[in-house]
């Protein structure tokens, strides 16, 4: 059993690279072709660095383990805000009092409310994925529609909007290595820990759900991780959080929102039992941070912890 371990730890391990590859290489082409930052930022970089989590899903549909692509993003959410928020403050405190991020964490509740009552229809087909994705247009609109508004007001301010993953010297060579990079390396790699994740949970006797709610979870939230630890080290609060607000709001509608019209995806009752509700009400632990300016100190780093490893304790026992 050592060798699926590893298999689906070498298959994590391209999926990221891949995953950033195919960032860099997608920001630096559209820039070429002359398309603005303000798009690229909003569009190719938050498509991208989802890229592996949307792969997962999709693997798992065709390979009918729907449980494994549902688990994934349900437990990455969860990790994202107990595990990706709550490490980093355990090493410095995290000055969110000085975020303004009501709006965006509005977003998130509301389509968080709406992929669960959407989950009560028992599955996600196009239907489904045509709310999500419509969902999803409708914030992605409202978000450049800010950041042009923000844009034209700060005229004072440097054009040259910064964008992830953008190198101005970068020839056309790389650009495209780095692109074929990212296009052969994301479905191997989606391969690779898809097929040898199944096989574990076969193997131990678990469910598919819960190894897409355990370890493909965090294996997919490892990168909003090494994100959130760094901006919390440079006093970065509001790039911490607004990472693992948009990143969930992003998994819930567009990861199930494509999903789901590559292929059915239909809904374990545990969901609706357990988890769809954990992952909502860590969710809302996010209000005394988001609409009260309070900092995310050690201790409540070390309440969200250890509230995390109670829920995988009871996910892998119940």
């Amino acid at each position: 059993m050592i060798l699926p371990w590893l298999l689906s730890g070498l298959g994590l391990v391209i999926l990221l690279l891949a995953g950033d590859a195919l960032v860099k290489g997608a920001v630096n082409l559209s820039l070429r072709l002359g398309i603005p930052a303000l798009i690229v930022s909003l569009t190719i970089v938050a498509f991208g660095t989802s890229a592996p989590e949307l792969l997962i899903s999709i693997k798992a549909i065709l390979d009918d383990v729907p449980g494994l692509a549902l688990g994934n993003v349900v437990g990455s959410n969860t990790a994202n805000i107990l595990l990706v928020l709550g490490v980093p403050a355990l090493l410095a405190t995290m000055h969110t009092s000085e975020c303004n991020t009501r709006k965006t964490y509005n977003f998130m509740i509301t389509a968080s409310l709406l992929f669960i009552a959407l989950a009560f229809r028992g599955v996600f087909d196009w239907i489904a994925g045509l709310i999500l994705l419509s969902a999803l247009g409708y914030v992605l609109f409202d978000a450049f529609r800010d950041a042009h508004s923000h844009r034209r007001a700060c005229r004072n301010d440097d054009p040259d909007e910064e964008v992830e993953g953008a190198d101005p010297e970068m020839p056309g060579w790389r650009i495209a290595v780095f692109l074929v990079l990212g296009m052969i390396g994301l479905p191997l790699g989606a391969s690779l820990l898809v097929d040898n994740a199944t096989i574990i949970a076969r193997a131990y006797g678990i469910s598919d759900t819960v190894i897409g709610l355990t370890l493909v979870a965090i294996g997919t939230s490892l990168p909003e991780l090494a994100t959130t630890v760094m901006a919390a080290l440079r006093r970065q609060a509001d790039v911490a959080l607004g990472n693992v607000i948009g990143s969930n709001m992003f998994n819930l509608l567009a990861i199930i929102g494509i999903a789901s019209l590559v292929g059915p995806i239909n809904v374990d009752p545990e969901f609706l039992r357990f988890d769809l509700w954990v992952m909502l009400a860590a969710s809302l632990l996010l209000i005394p941070f988001v609409y009260f300016r309070r900092d995310i100190t050690r201790v409540w780093g070390i309440v969200l912890v250890v509230l995390y490893v109670v829920y995988l304790i009871v996910v892998l026992t119940v």
